[in-house]
């Protein structure tokens, strides 16, 4: 009987195995990957799609086409539950898969609770997608009125957000709208003074305001109201107060870390389910626990790319080591980034150019396994 092979979700980690599913059919595997959707879009070009450096086909890979060129079968739906007992993974439309080899790329997500029962104008940073949906309402409203955006959040997505929404206005030819970051009580806290300046600099010459004088306590259509009463107005607001793994693996009662992310070992192993795997941000990796950054998943990939096959065919594993001091670069609109790499840190139009270029290139190399099918 054929071993059957479930990849949930087609993000940066598990993108080489993706692109070696005819590997795996060619060795009498059934590959099944679940998605919520056809595409995956890359976040670290995220902020630039909203605003219009980049449009969608730029910045996605069609995961759908990838997996059935090759033999793989895709399935459009959400994981809801792993039962490690009966091996097999229940979907919200009512599926149950079979596994004798899961990995996960269930990525992450904003956390959205309290918020009014029609939220228009209120969107998370995450999922990527929903970012093009904010563009177009974002230039009607432009074209309206010199309107209030409001960012929740002091960490980098907030920066590249905020950098992004006054791009997109320039383009539009319309109002500049007031842009505000809601930053808690220090904006770019765990940054050292060297990156956290140099953003602030940015931003601060494009006149959005970063307010680091307390917390929200609620969101809504309107207003939003901090914990010390204050009430903000506003005209559209985009949550970026920090990303949660999927809630798939406390669901299902699996070992969990403390963020929530499916507790995996050195191998990215289950540490109690040796059948289940797991990459990107979705994972709390025991030895270390790691940012939530595109580049480890993207280091991840060799590793669970290997040990799928191992597992599948009985062979010994290979640990996976995070590597080095990871290239750290911002999008904050009109060209302009921050670059930071070890003790060498330095802003402007050089440090987007190059954060263009590696992003271009990593789109490129996978982009191509579409057309090559």
């Amino acid at each position: 009987m054929k071993k059957n092979l479930v990849l949930i979700g087609g993000g940066h980690a598990h993108m080489t195995a993706l692109e070696n599913i005819a590997r795996f059919v060619e060795k009498g595997y059934k590959v099944t990957v679940i998605g919520p959707s056809f595409y995956h879009y890359y976040s670290g070009m995220g902020p630039g799609m909203l605003g219009g450096t980049y449009t969608p086909s730029d910045i996605r890979f069609a995961t759908r086409d990838v997996v059935c060129k090759q033999g793989g079968v895709f399935v459009k739906d959400y994981a809801t539950r792993i039962d490690p007992t009966s091996k097999t993974v229940q979907t919200a439309g009512g599926q149950s898969l079979a596994y004798d080899v899961l990995s996960v790329n269930a990525g992450s997500y904003v956390s959205m609770q309290d918020l009014p029962e029609h939220s228009e104008n209120i969107y998370p940073v995450k999922p990527i997608e929903k970012l093009m949906e904010a563009a177009e309402k974002l230039k009607i409203l432009f074209k309206q009125k010199k309107a209030v955006v409001t960012i929740v959040g002091g960490g980098p997505s907030s920066a590249e957000v905020a950098g992004n929404i006054w791009q997109l206005a320039k383009q539009t030819k319309q109002n500049i709208p007031e842009i505000k970051i809601l930053a808690g009580n220090r904006f770019m806290a765990r940054f050292p003074e060297s990156v956290r300046s140099r953003v602030i600099r940015i931003l601060e010459k494009k006149a959005i305001q970063i307010f680091e004088n307390g917390y929200v306590k609620e969101v809504t259509n309107e207003s939003i109201i901090m914990n010390s009463g204050e009430l903000l107005s506003t005209d559209f607001t985009f949550l970026a107060s920090g990303v949660k793994p999927s809630k798939l693996f406390k669901t299902s009662g699996l070992p969990v870390g403390p963020d929530n992310g499916l507790l995996v070992n050195k191998y990215l192993q289950s540490v109690t389910y040796p059948d289940i795997f797991g990459g990107g941000d979705c994972i709390h990796f025991k030895d270390k626990p790691l940012d939530k950054v595109g580049v480890y998943a993207v280091r991840q990939n060799p590793v669970l790319l290997n040990n799928l096959f191992a597992r599948l065919e009985g062979r010994p594993l290979q640990a996976f080591k995070p590597g080095p001091e990871y290239l750290l670069i911002f999008n904050l609109g009109a060209n302009l980034g921050v670059l930071k790499k070890r003790g060498i840190v330095f802003s402007g139009q050089p440090a987007f150019w190059i954060k263009n270029y590696i992003d271009k290139k990593f789109m490129r190399k996978f982009q191509a396994i579409e057309k090559i099918l």
